[in-house]
């Protein structure tokens, strides 16, 4: 076989596989998350909140993601009571302090501090005048991309002040 004869034959064998990954369905927060391998634990949360269709939906949201680490920093027993059934209420609030409506990204609060509200309802501080800073967390990781928003990965969980 030729040179050209093999190189056409290896293009039309690659063209479906090309093809098909261009039209592969983004993915949404939720699966940007579980795909991660260290947001286990915030995945975990969301299913027992009962908050998977919503972080799911059209969206945007921003979410301010703890790693399983900035979890594991939480007072020992604080996740495990947080999960139970009867914490959901509370488990809901704390994650949607969490979010954002609409997608904001690191480029739009670049050099700014600024007072957000929050899905929960409070307002979240952000300042972003030397790194990125979240009430006390650091944004270890910026505008990972989602079908339905942008994610920002954090070191801390962050509590509402009430």
């Amino acid at each position: 076989m030729t040179l050209v004869k093999k190189a056409l034959a290896t293009a039309i064998v690659a063209m479906p596989l090309a093809f098909s990954a261009g039209m592969a369905k983004a993915m949404d927060i939720v699966e940007v998350a579980a795909s991660a391998g260290s947001f286990n634990t915030l995945v975990a949360a969301v299913k027992a909140a009962g908050l998977v269709e919503t972080l799911k939906s059209k969206g945007p949201f921003t979410v301010f993601a703890p790693t399983d680490e900035a979890f594991a920093k939480l007072p020992a027993g604080t996740l495990d009571s947080l999960l139970k059934p009867e914490n959901k209420a509370k488990l809901k609030a704390i994650l949607t302090y969490h979010v954002l409506s609409g997608k904001v990204m690191s480029s739009d609060i670049a050099g700014k501090e600024l007072s957000v509200a929050t899905v929960q309802g409070s307002k979240v501080m952000v300042n972003a005048t030397k790194g990125v800073m979240v009430d006390d967390a650091k944004v270890v990781k910026a505008d990972i991309g989602a079908s339905n928003g942008v994610i920002h990965v954090i070191d801390t969980v962050i509590l509402p002040k009430d």
